[in-house]
């Protein structure tokens, strides 16, 4: 409440939090506010891809939501994801249970329909199997299913380096090979984690808002101070408006 309280007198420009993101984001919304059109504001993460890294929102902020919520948070990543990222004209892709316009259930049907219509570059529906491919730059759902494919991800990835590391201690072999291999095993190993990426932007409040990891260390800190000050420097708050406006135009 501090935090954004400072950033509503112009005393600071952003806000890093480790705490609950629940309170974090109710603290945000009643100190500083929605953007002009935002119905609910969500929360963005990058995740690692066989190329660049894929932006996914929402990740838990809302775990109930229309339609609307899903084409607004389409609008918040593919805006932020353009100036952070350099990239015009984000692939924007629907996260469900097949390719098909016919798949999913009545909120990803309906959202599939507005995305369609709408002139942001939608690519269509993705599957949980090829979010790690790197075949679009922004992934929707909502916060219930982001959530949960976040946290699944954190898991795999955790437990994907400890059955390694068993592996590599059962034999003198696969320990003289992880040594020639040392150096890919440490830059394999950043990729995945996600100290690298920084916070997690909360899009759609009115100011910066970065929420982190409850297990940050000093790493996932400077990194989300990284993150506040591109998202403060590039002002896509700004962007995001312009968004907005433009697709209702």
């Amino acid at each position: 409440m501090v935090g954004f309280e400072l950033v509503r007198n112009k005393k600071a420009d952003a806000v890093i939090s480790a705490g609950n993101s629940g309170a974090t984001m109710a603290a945000a919304i009643r100190k500083l506010g929605r953007l002009k059109g935002i119905s609910r504001p969500g929360i963005a993460s990058f995740f690692p891809t066989l190329k660049e890294p894929v932006m996914l929102m929402d990740i838990g902020a809302n775990v109930d939501c229309r339609p609307q919520h899903l084409l607004q948070f389409a609008i918040m990543a593919a805006s932020c994801s353009s100036l952070l990222k350099g990239i015009d004209r984000p692939r924007i892709g629907l996260l469900s249970i097949g390719e098909e316009a016919s798949k999913g259930n009545a909120l990803i049907k309906e959202t599939h329909a507005l995305l369609s219509s709408g002139s942001l570059n939608f690519i269509g529906n993705v599957e949980g199997r090829d979010v790690y491919k790197g075949d679009v730059d922004v992934i929707i759902c909502d916060g219930f299913v982001g959530n949960i494919s976040l946290k699944i991800s954190e898991g795999l990835a955790e437990a994907a380096m400890q059955m390694l590391k068993t592996e590599i201690l059962k034999s003198w072999r696969a320990k003289i090979g992880y040594l020639l291999i040392k150096d890919a095993f440490a830059r394999f190993r950043g990729r995945l984690d996600y100290a690298e990426y920084g916070g997690a932007p909360l899009l759609g409040i009115n100011g910066i808002g970065i929420i982190c990891h409850g297990t940050s260390d000093a790493t996932a800190i400077q990194n989300a101070v990284f993150v506040a000050a591109d998202m403060v420097q590039h002002r896509v708050n700004d962007g995001i408006i312009r968004a907005l406006a433009e697709y209702n135009a």
